[in-house]
């Protein structure tokens, strides 16, 4: 009942500058609006990272060429054609942790349907593609091992040609020319977007590995090999199994450096998501100065306010009132300040967050508010009204009655 009592009177002493007190609580407000906002920011881009990450395709590795010293001189990695199909193929047969191998060798071609062209990138791959890359097919199908056998000229087309070539035409079983060599259409892929910004996945033509081999580039080896493991956790163990087997594959002597390169997808993910982790916990660490210049605007406001209600104070000790009933009249009312600005700052932080996909500024960015940034955010703010009303309820409770009644 005590506790009740106080609380009310701080809230009158706080309502007799309603201004003063809103003025002081904006700081709070920015503060903890500003931490829901960038950490929001930074958990959508994490939750983009992994998203971009998990429809390149699951349990996800590459081997590809590696770098050659040529005189001294370092060729960097691909300075070895040294990939062959039967690699892929022996990758699949005698890796147990393996699940399936897609062979990957690519090119840019103008592409020639009709009197419309588009250049884009020509994609060889193997008929087990589509499900190493978890790319489905939504019109028609992909190839098989007897399209990849017979080198056919048949080829599956991204949503993003599909579109410039044909528009709302039905494209199956159309012929296009790529590099003046007629191909067969079978199938569109499912539309998967940019890649981090940098290309559009989408902007692509799937072919036969083995036709790009043979008829487009005219080559006997390979670009890389796209590897499936069979399960997340045995992606370790699939990479390990790949190297020792392509060092026997390739009669790479004890020492020696590899010809080739075993990229782990999940490793790369937890690397960018890692990043991005630091980034959020910077872009909240930079929002929180605001809350605590807020906090040293609770401070200025309730040591004015002390200085003014002295001979309130001194009235209040001259009755009776102990040094801890004027200490948690002030504290209580700077932490009034601050929980009252946290709480309307949660909603304007949320709303905030949800409103940026609505701005074509920030259009490209993908927001994710977390129940964890709100409480943070919230009991800093608490915690930054503690602290910074504790010296002037303090200050105020070891007035002097005799003091403090003089004053003028």
């Amino acid at each position: 009942m005590k506790l009740l009592r106080i609380l009310q009177v701080s809230l009158r002493a706080l309502t007799r500058n309603k201004m003063r007190s809103f003025l002081t609580i904006l700081g709070i407000i920015i503060g903890v609006a500003a931490v829901i906002a960038m950490v929001s920011i930074g958990e959508g881009a994490k939750k983009g990272i992994q998203d971009r990450f998990a429809s390149m395709g699951t349990n996800l590795l590459f081997v590809s060429p590696g770098s050659r010293n040529v005189r001294g001189v370092s060729t960097g990695f691909g300075g070895y054609n040294t990939l062959k199909p039967e690699d892929a193929i022996a990758i699949e047969q005698d890796c147990e942790a393996v699940q399936a191998t897609s062979p990957s060798i690519s090119t840019r071609a103008q592409v020639v349907y009709a009197n419309k062209n588009w250049n884009t990138q020509v994609q060889g791959s193997g008929e087990k593609f589509p499900e190493i890359r978890n790319w489905k097919v939504v019109d028609g199908s992909y190839f098989d091992e007897t399209h990849v056998a017979a080198a056919a000229k048949v080829c599956v087309l991204g949503s993003q040609v599909k579109q410039n070539l044909f528009e709302d035409e039905d494209p199956i079983g159309q012929v296009i020319r790529i590099k003046k060599i007629p191909f067969r259409v079978i199938g569109v892929l499912e539309s998967k977007g940019e890649s981090g910004g940098f290309f559009n996945r989408d902007d692509m033509i799937a072919v036969p590995y083995t036709t790009v081999m043979k008829r487009l580039n005219r080559v006997d080896y390979i670009s890389s090999i796209d590897v499936s493991a069979i399960s997340a956790d045995r992606t370790a163990e699939a990479q390990k199994q790949i190297e020792e087997l392509m060092r026997i594959r390739h009669r790479i002597a004890p020492g020696a450096d590899d010809d080739f390169q075993v990229r782990n997808m999940a490793d790369i993910a937890e690397s960018a998501a890692e990043s991005t982790k630091i980034m959020t916990i910077l872009l909240g660490s930079i929002a929180s100065i605001s809350l605590i210049v807020g906090g040293i605007g609770i401070m200025n406001i309730m040591l004015v306010s002390v200085t003014e209600r002295i001979r309130e104070i001194g009235i209040r000790l001259a009755v009776g009132a102990r040094e801890r009933d004027i200490l948690l009249q002030f504290l209580i009312e700077a932490v009034v300040l601050s929980v009252g600005g946290g709480l309307i700052g949660i909603v304007v932080g949320i709303g905030a967050s949800r409103l940026m996909k609505y701005i074509s500024v920030f259009k490209q960015i993908t927001t994710v508010i977390t129940p964890g940034s709100i409480l943070l955010a919230f009991f800093f703010a608490a915690s930054v009204g503690i602290f910074f009303g504790y010296y002037p309820a303090r200050k105020a409770s070891r007035l002097d009655p005799i003091e403090a009644l003089r004053y003028e």
